[in-house]
């Protein structure tokens, strides 16, 4: 084990042990040196990364803090690295969210009221009228997003806005192949609000399942490895 996976052992061991609650200010380096037998590099270098994942707060002229360690912010910090996924592992991403957007569509549909659904209705009409892809784009996440805040579990909301994140980041260079993929996106769409509207987390969770399958499927067989990066 390196020294700076020590640091960053030692330090996490103490969060996860409680002897550093949230909000605690950690001790000064030369006691933390001195407890977890590494350098001052090796522990500052160990505080950053820690703090980026924002387990850790860097406060300047007060010294580090753990964070609020709350769940949705953790997860957020995922999109560091997921950010830097290929179109291969994009795909294996919609793995995952075909089992966490039905769901997620399940728990809306049981809480979803009639602002909410007009709401939804308002996006998709901007959506089906839309044929600039970063619009589109833009929107369609704004609709699945609004879906997760409906559900309401922030941690779960996080997540699902991690990888749909990565997702949205591509595009196929063939025109016809996008133009179609987003009619098949539109018809899913519109599945998903019908189960929605009707109260029905079966069929909520049906619609969203068969969107996120027939959406993988689709590209997975027409990119063939020609999807585009888009960058903002």
């Amino acid at each position: 084990m390196s020294a700076l996976d020590t640091a960053l052992h030692g330090l996490r061991s103490l969060i996860a042990d409680g002897a550093l609650r949230p909000g605690d200010r950690l001790p000064s380096e030369g006691e933390l040196c001195e407890q977890l037998g590494v350098s001052r590099g090796s522990l500052r270098e160990a505080i950053r990364m820690l703090a980026a994942l924002g387990v850790l707060e860097t406060r300047h002229g007060s010294g580090s803090y753990v964070g609020e360690l709350r769940a949705a912010d953790l997860i957020s910090s995922l999109s560091l690295t997921v950010g830097l996924l290929p179109m291969e592992g994009v795909l294996e991403l919609t793995e995952l969210r075909r089992a966490l957007e039905p769901h997620v569509a399940a728990l809306a549909a049981a809480r979803i009221d009639h602002d909410e659904i007009a709401r939804l209705d308002a996006l998709l009409t901007e959506i089906e009228s839309n044929d600039d892809f970063q619009a589109h784009s833009r929107l369609d996440h704004e609709f699945h997003m609004a879906i997760a805040e409906v559900a309401g579990q922030d941690a779960l909301t996080s997540l699902l806005d991690v990888l749909r994140s990565r997702s949205r980041a591509y595009r196929l260079s063939d025109p016809a192949d996008a133009a179609e993929l987003k009619r098949h996106s539109d018809i899913g769409h519109r599945a998903i609000l019908r189960g929605l509207a009707a109260a029905d987390p079966v069929a909520a969770s049906a619609a969203a399942s068969a969107h996120v399958a027939d959406t993988a499927a689709w590209v997975r067989t027409h990119s063939a490895g020609e999807a585009e990066p888009v960058r903002d």
